[in-house]
C-alpha cells in the first residue's frame, strides 16, 4: 500500500487486471451498434425492465443494430438482483443459437445478469457450479461470449468488473460472485445521458454504492498507486455531483452532475476489481441475502458507522497504521478542508460528512427493511466474505454487531 498524499513516495509494484475498452461521454450510446459489430453479427440483448424504455431509444437501438449488420437473436428483460434461476433460464434459452455478442443494458443487476449469461452460453452448466463459497463450487472453464456493457445507473461499476453478483434471498440466502478475469466486459459504453430520469431514491442508493466502493478501495489492504489515483478522482466527482444531482434531478446543473457520477461509478468498478473492498460490502452481502435490503441502501446505512469503527479500531490496535493518514486525507477531500488541517480533525470530519450525506440523501435505516436486533448474530456470522478480507483492520464480531445496531 502506498502512503497517503503529502510527500514523495515510491510508486511500488503495480498490477492492473484486464479492463474493458471504454467509450465514455454524452452520446456514446450511438456507438453501440458499431461496437457490437466488431464482435460478430448475432447479438443477445439483456436489459433492465425500464432501460431504453423512453424516447424511442429501444427502437433506435434495434434499427442501429440492423443497419450495422447485427441481428438480435434474442432479448431478455430482467428486474431485481439476478438469482441462479433467472441466469440459468436466460442462458439455457439462448445456448446454441450462435450468439456472437451479449449486449447488457441497465443497472448493476442487469449488467451482472448479462455478464453471468455471457459466461454460461458456451458452458452447459448451472451458475451455482461456479459461485465462490458455495459447497461443491468448481473453477469455471470458460470461454465467455464477448459482452458490451451499457450502464443506465451510476453505482455498481459492473461495466468494468470481473464478477457477477448472484443472489438467493431468504433466511438461508446468499450473495455470491461468479468471478473470472475472462468475464470482464469486452467494451463499456458509458453515456451520462442514459441516467436522465432516475428518481432521487435511485440516485442516492446507486451514488452511495459508488462512493463506498471508491472509499473502501482507497483504504483497502490491496490499495496501490493505480487505484489510489482513480479512487481520489472518483470521490472528488462524487463530492461535486451526488448531492447536486439528487437535490435537483432535472435542473440546469443535472447534466454536469450526471456526468460526474457516471465517471465516479466507472472508476469505482475499476478500483474494486483491482484493490478490493471492505467491511461495508462485507455486511451488505448478508443484509441483501437474508433480508430485502437493496444493496445501495445497505451501503448508505453502514458507510459512516463502518468508517468510524475502522478508524477507532486502527487508532486503538495499530496507531502507526498509514491507513489512518489515508482516512484523514479523505476527510480533507470530502469535507473540503484545507490541506493543513491536522489528521486528528480531518478523520472526525470524514465521519461527520458521511453522516451528513446519508441524511441529505434520506437514506433509510435498516429497520425499514425488516432487520431487527434479533437478526444481528446471523448477519455477523455470514459477513466474513471476500470483501471483509481487504478491510484495513480485522473488526471483531462485537464491533460488527455494534455497527449493525447503530444502522437499525
Amino acid at each position: 500500500m502506498t502512503p497517503a498524499p503529502g510527500g514523495a513516495a515510491p510508486i511500488g509494484q503495480v498490477a492492473v487486471g484486464r479492463l474493458p475498452r471504454i467509450a465514455f461521454g454524452v452520446g456514446a450510446i450511438a456507438r453501440l451498434p458499431e461496437i457490437a459489430a466488431t464482435h460478430g453479427h448475432r447479438a443477445l440483448l439483456v436489459r433492465g425492465a425500464r432501460s431504453l424504455a423512453t424516447g424511442g431509444r429501444l427502437d433506435g437501438l434495434r434499427a442501429g443494430l440492423a443497419a450495422a449488420g447485427v441481428a438480435l437473436v434474442g432479448e431478455a428483460t430482467v428486474s431485481g438482483e439476478p438469482s441462479p434461476a433467472v441466469v440459468d433460464a436466460i442462458a439455457a434459452g439462448h445456448r446454441g443459437r450462435g450468439v456472437d455478442v451479449v449486449l447488457g443494458v441497465g443497472g448493476g443487476s442487469a449488467l451482472d445478469t448479462a455478464k453471468a449469461v455471457s459466461g454460461l452460453l458456451l458452458v452447459d452448466a448451472p451458475v451455482t457450479d461456479f459461485l465462490e463459497g458455495l459447497p461443491g463450487a468448481r473453477a469455471w472453464p470458460g470461454p465467455a461470449v464477448p459482452l458490451v456493457a451499457v450502464p443506465t445507473t451510476a453505482g455498481t461499476g459492473s461495466e468494468a468488473t470481473r464478477n457477477a453478483v448472484i443472489s438467493e434471498r431468504g433466511p438461508s440466502g446468499y450473495k455470491r460472485s461468479f468471478r473470472d478475469e475472462r468475464l470482464v466486459p469486452a467494451d463499456a459504453v458509458v453515456d451520462p445521458d442514459l441516467l436522465a430520469g432516475l428518481p432521487p431514491e435511485l440516485i442516492a442508493a446507486n451514488g452511495l454504492d459508488a462512493a463506498t466502493q471508491l472509499l473502501e478501495a482507497y483504504v483497502s489492504l490491496r490499495a496501490g498507486a493505480f487505484t489510489d489515483a482513480l479512487a481520489l478522482a472518483g470521490l472528488e466527482a462524487v463530492r461535486d455531483g451526488l448531492l447536486a444531482w439528487h437535490g435537483d434531478p432535472d435542473g440546469p446543473g443535472a447534466p454536469a452532475a450526471r456526468e460526474r457520477m457516471a465517471w465516479a461509478a466507472l472508476l469505482s468498478g475499476i478500483c474494486l476489481a483491482n484493490a478490493g473492498l471492505g467491511a461495508v460490502h462485507g455486511l451488505a452481502s448478508p443484509l441483501g441475502a437474508q433480508h430485502p435490503v437493496p444493496h445501495g441502501a445497505a451501503c448508505g446505512a453502514t458507510l459512516a458507522p463502518v468508517t468510524a469503527a475502522n478508524v477507532a479500531a486502527l487508532a486503538d490496535r495499530d496507531p502507526g497504521s498509514p491507513v489512518l493518514a489515508r482516512y484523514a486525507a479523505l476527510g480533507r477531500l470530502l469535507a473540503r478542508m484545507p490541506a493543513s488541517t491536522p489528521d486528528g480533525e480531518a478523520r472526525p470530519a470524514l465521519v461527520a460528512t458521511l453522516h451528513a450525506w446519508s441524511a441529505a440523501l434520506r437514506v433509510e435505516r435498516l429497520g425499514r427493511w425488516g432487520v431487527t436486533p434479533d437478526a444481528i448474530p446471523a448477519l455477523v456470522a455470514d459477513a466474513r466474505g471476500s470483501s471483509m478480507r481487504t478491510n484495513p483492520v480485522v473488526l471483531t464480531d462485537a464491533e460488527l454487531a455494534s455497527i449493525l445496531a447503530e444502522a437499525l
